[in-house]
């Protein structure tokens, strides 16, 4: 299988925060190659100059990074890449077999819907499937896991 990942990496680490844990990112990536078949896993962000070293441990574990300017609104620093992620998900839509969509953001649901008619959805990795939008949920079918469940293997250790 030839599969990519398309990572809300805002959305993931929030949601994870809300729930008391960070996620250990070379696990993750692990994880995705393991259990989803993950050849490419893109990470979208608004950037930030002070985590570029953050960002440079990222690809040593092998992500793509897709990055975002952010724009500081009432004093809160906003990267929305809900486009960013969307458009490189139809940018490479014929270079994989599947997408593993991570977020919980039902903005995404067109996405998915699209993915799912046309048979390349692999399924959403949902941070929180407390918190996960009713539409994404809809829209993926049943084809959603939740790695909340999977703290003791994906957290980070203090």
């Amino acid at each position: 299988m030839n599969n990519y990942a398309f990572i809300d990496s805002q959305n993931l680490s929030l949601s994870l925060r809300d729930c008391g844990w960070k996620i250990d990112w070379k696990k993750f990536y692990i994880y995705l190659r393991e259990k989803h078949h993950v050849k490419c896993a893109y990470l979208f962000f608004g950037y930030l100059r002070s985590n570029e070293w953050f960002y440079k441990m990222l690809e040593k574990f092998g992500y793509k990074l897709i990055f975002k300017e952010i724009s500081n609104v009432k004093r809160e620093i906003k990267g929305n890449i809900d486009a960013e992620l969307v458009l490189q998900a139809m940018i490479d839509f014929w270079n994989y077999d599947e997408a593993v969509i991570i977020t919980n953001d039902g903005d995404f649901s067109c996405l998915v819907r699209y993915l799912c008619k046309s048979r390349k959805l692999k399924c959403i990795v949902s941070p929180d499937i407390q918190k996960c939008s009713m539409s994404l949920k809809k829209s993926a079918n049943g084809r959603i896991c939740d790695i909340s469940l999977l703290r003791n293997r994906l957290g980070r250790k203090k």
